[in-house]
């Protein structure tokens, strides 16, 4: 029998292709004609209507492979929404994978039958995190799940460039919810990027902000609507990946691809003006994401963040300052996925405060604890290392440990080094081996040396 994360996959790579085609049946209806415009030499595709006022144009998305077999299928295919609720029934109650609360995800496909998906809105914000459980085969914790605000982002020039409009924001969320307001800018800003309901519930609009610092809302006129601009919204949402939000029959949306959603995590928790409260949500999520990212996307988990660690001086700052604050276990997974050596965290170093040492009869190896980022670090020393290098040969159990003791001083000086500055094997823990104890004396000792 096949694993149960390869079933869910399985369940839910078919309910993924499900709302696609059913998305794209009911926003094109059968008496239209899908048309393709060459715009500054690249090939889109648009869907024409007859209208009373002329043929009426709605934007259908760049040309791909599978854009155009949707279009080749697309009188083909019928509603299959029974069987679409039976596959997120599926997903939540069998696998126990997340759904977002009620209200949540009726806004959110009423979003979706309006367009703004389908015109490269992109969710964000932990309804997006909700839909990683499914994409990505694992089960994320379940505290850092549920929320009550809505994100959407959009690139401005892509808002622009676009020769289609969904209805007015507002009018959207009042046919879902009666009591949604717009909500006056925080800085006195004329425009309107937040949109709130008596219960609670938030729906607010934003956009990369690519130039001079501002927090002018920015219009998205496809959207009909203002957004709010944020610093580092165009490395999250760059080539969006498609998802389903687990409400009713399932919703077909966009969402930042995971591995860009950890690092950019990692960015916005050393940023935040709200509170610890929020930051450590984008930890927790962080975290978590970057510890299913590097069993199940590592090259992709490497590239993301290469690209982000690279893109100057304040990104990395930010990235490794984030980096520094999740668990130890995330944390040593994402550098040893990066190829990276821990020596790099700002403030990091291996301390040790005497702890008594231990002998471990299944492994044959001296035991002992450090602390780093004020977690603790698991230390062995080898049988081998200290009968080679620590005169521990032909001695007994209580022998060895004596001679740790002997040496203590030089056993943890080589245990930091490899710790600090040479490639992770095994996240929270180092082992030392016979084989690298010169080289580890040799870098210990030029590392402490006057001259170095």
């Amino acid at each position: 029998m096949p694993p149960p994360s390869l079933v869910m996959q399985t369940v839910y790579a078919e309910l993924l292709e499900r709302c696609a085609s059913a998305a794209f049946g009911e926003s094109f209806p059968a008496n239209g004609a899908f048309v393709p415009k060459t715009i500054k030499g690249r090939r889109y595709w648009y869907f024409q209507l007859p209208s009373h006022k002329g043929r009426a144009q709605q934007y259908v998305g760049p040309e791909t492979p599978d854009l155009l077999e949707r279009i080749a299928l697309h009188k083909d295919r019928r509603d299959d929404e029974r069987e679409r609720r039976v596959l997120v029934s599926t997903l939540v109650r069998s696998f126990g994978l997340p759904r977002p609360i009620p209200d949540v995800g009726d806004i959110v496909a009423a979003l979706a039958k309006a367009g703004i998906f389908r015109l490269r809105g992109v969710l964000v914000g932990t309804v997006a995190y909700q839909t990683y459980s499914a994409m990505l085969g694992v089960r994320l914790p379940s505290p850092i799940l549920q929320t009550n605000d809505i994100d959407i982002a959009q690139f401005k020039n892509v808002s622009v460039a676009i020769e289609d409009q969904t209805p007015p924001v507002l009018d959207i969320l009042k046919e879902v919810d009666k009591t949604f307001r717009a909500v006056p800018h925080v800085g006195g800003e004329s425009g309107v990027t937040t949109y709130a309901a008596k219960s609670g519930l938030r729906v607010e609009f934003l956009t990369p902000n690519e130039g001079p610092n501002t927090d002018r809302p920015q219009r998205l006129p496809v959207f009909q609507t203002d957004a709010q601009p944020l610093r580092f919204l165009d490395y999250l949402i760059y080539e969006p990946q498609p998802a389903v939000v687990l409400h009713e029959a399932g919703i077909y949306v966009h969402v930042p691809a995971p591995e860009r959603y950890a690092v950019h995590k990692l960015i916005v928790s050393r940023r935040r003006r709200e509170g610890a409260a929020k930051s450590d949500k984008d930890l927790q999520q962080a975290g978590a994401l970057i510890e299913a990212l590097a069993q199940k996307r590592p090259h992709e988990l490497k590239s993301a963040w290469t690209e982000a660690i690279q893109r100057g001086h304040k990104w990395r700052q930010l990235i490794l300052e984030g980096l520094t604050q999740v668990g130890a276990q995330s944390r040593d997974l994402m550098l040893k996925v990066a190829d990276e050596r821990r020596s790099m965290l700002p403030g990091i170093d291996l301390t040790f405060t005497n702890p008594p040492p231990h002998y471990d009869f299944s492994r044959d190896v001296v035991t002992f604890v450090g602390q780093a980022l004020q977690n603790p670090v698991h230390c062995e020393i080898s049988r081998e290392a200290l009968d080679d290098y620590f005169g521990a040969d032909g001695h007994d159990r209580k022998g060895r440990i004596e001679k740790f003791l002997e040496n203590r001083s030089k056993i943890e000086g080589i245990a930091r080094t490899k710790y600090l500055f040479w490639p992770i094997e095994e996240p929270g823990r180092i082992l030392i081996r016979t084989g690298e104890v010169q080289k580890l004396l040799k870098e210990r000792d030029k590392a402490t040396s006057p001259d170095s």
